[in-house]
């Protein structure tokens, strides 16, 4: 359960995270002129649509445990832009690879809950990706200052061993101790079905023809259209703009900086498959270049085979005749756990374990019924860069729901101890900056009683 001694804690949570997903979206010119403005802190400023939209955000995403008010919404994001504007002052800095990695997961995210780009920017309202990018650009920056800002105020702050006792002993006695959903741990082995030597021939010669021809004077834009797997090609025709910043794979980058103006590159090997390339123009420290991508094909005999090696593997552990950590190190083909017994890393939290509430639903699905040690059978998968492959997945550890205990849930309650210590820490902080900050409510939002004093009543 969600109590109100954490609903702070939460919120501030909430805040940050979806700073990418809206806030941002509608600070443009046209629509502050048609909309209200609640809050002007130094420069920064809180429209009265942004209450309304994070206060449903947050309730909707609380699934309906947390509910604020108006003013404690508005009071959150006056905060939020606090410290945004002193992170100015205290001449915080963040770089713009920093800023491009967090707008690809922002259109990551957008695309996974929306389903395409071409959604995303019609949901937004935007012309295109590109105008998109610039917005989110903003957003994300201003977030990066306040996540920056924050650290450096809270950054020496740390919580003993007795201060975490004391903090769980407090809850206990309130009857407030919070419950701790189900998690997993899990480790996995992948399969790659991996094209033939002769396929992946058959794809530089046929880039090479294609090349060949473009230099004959053919039209990039109709090859890539004709041939490229790129999925974005009906669209850009396969032009990108590129920077050493932009999230783009190594290998794109580099063969776009090393290309002399109009030149066509030799077909070159990503992990998305081979590629040619010709640079178009060169803007400053950008670079716009055109590719076309092909990706070798899996014949249906190899697909087939390879399903029935990884569902015999998954026979030999059941029988045990085989670990699964001699199979990890047998079969694997993901550099990204074949080291680490197969261990899979929750992308969200940098942690080997999954709270089962929040998982992705189809990985759901597959582990929900599994207890401890047991295996899933062999399913296919498919990767971004279109490797298609079969996978199995071991619960390796798993807790159910169950109140918070001291002793087997000590790492959380401590980073909950140290959560709120921050929190009070930046409160404390944020009561000192607002009387040296310019701050303006509107005649609307002056009747809010807030817990700081950012009216700068005399009597408070």
């Amino acid at each position: 359960m969600l109590l109100r001694t954490t609903i702070s804690r939460n919120i501030k949570r909430f805040t940050l995270a979806m700073m990418c997903l809206a806030f941002g979206l509608s600070l443009n010119a046209q629509q502050i002129k048609i909309d209200g403005v609640a809050v002007v802190i130094g420069k920064n400023i809180v429209l009265d649509s942004d209450i309304d939209k994070f206060k449903r955000e947050v309730e909707q995403r609380s699934e309906g445990k947390i509910t604020i008010s108006n003013c404690e919404m508005l009071e959150e994001l006056m905060l939020q832009k606090l410290i945004a504007h002193h992170a100015v002052i205290d001449s915080v800095t963040v770089s713009d690879a920093e800023i491009s990695t967090n707008v690809q997961n922002s259109i990551n995210f957008f695309v996974k809950e929306f389903g395409s780009e071409e959604k995303v920017v019609q949901v937004y309202g935007f012309n295109d990706i590109e105008d998109l990018r610039k917005e989110l650009y903003s957003v994300q920056k201003e977030n990066l200052l306040i996540q920056k800002e924050q650290t450096k105020i809270t950054e020496k702050i740390d919580v003993t061993p007795e201060e975490v006792r004391l903090y769980y002993n407090g809850l206990k006695e309130k009857n407030e101790l919070p419950e701790i959903s189900a998690e997993v741990a899990l480790s996995q082995i992948v399969m790659k079905a991996k094209p033939t030597d002769e396929e992946n021939e058959r794809i530089l010669k046929k880039l090479n023809e294609i090349k060949k021809q473009l230099e004959d004077g053919a039209s990039f834009k109709m090859k890539a259209i004709i041939n490229s797997d790129d999925p974005g090609v009906t669209q850009n025709g396969g032009q990108y703009t590129i920077t050493k910043e932009s999230p783009f794979i190594k290998e794109f980058k580099e063969m776009a900086f090393s290309l002399d103006l109009n030149q066509i590159s030799q077909p070159f090997k990503s992990q998305f498959g081979y590629h040619i390339m010709q640079l178009n123009a060169i803007k400053g420290e950008a670079r716009v270049a055109s590719h076309i991508l092909m990706q070798p094909k899996v014949p249906d005999d190899l697909l087939k085979k390879t399903s029935e090696l990884a569902q015999e593997v998954v026979q030999k552990i059941r029988d045990g005749k085989m670990t699964f950590a001699e199979a990890v190190k047998q079969y694997s083909d993901d550099e990204d756990t074949k080291n680490n017994d197969g261990l899979i890393v929750n992308p969200y939290t940098g942690e080997h374990r999954f709270d089962m509430t929040r998982m992705d639903p189809a990985l759901y699905a597959r582990v929900t019924e599994l207890k401890k040690g047991e295996l899933t059978d062999a399913f296919f998968d498919q990767n971004q860069s279109g490797e298609k492959m079969f996978k199995f997945i071991l619960v390796k550890d798993r807790t159910d729901n169950h109140t918070a205990n001291l002793v087997i849930d000590y790492v959380k309650i401590q980073e909950l101890a140290l959560q709120k210590k921050k929190e009070e820490t930046i409160s404390k902080w944020a009561k000192e900056k607002i009387n040296d900050t310019y701050i303006k409510i509107s005649t609307g939002h002056n009747k809010c009683s807030f817990e700081k004093n950012w009216k700068k009543e005399t009597n408070k």
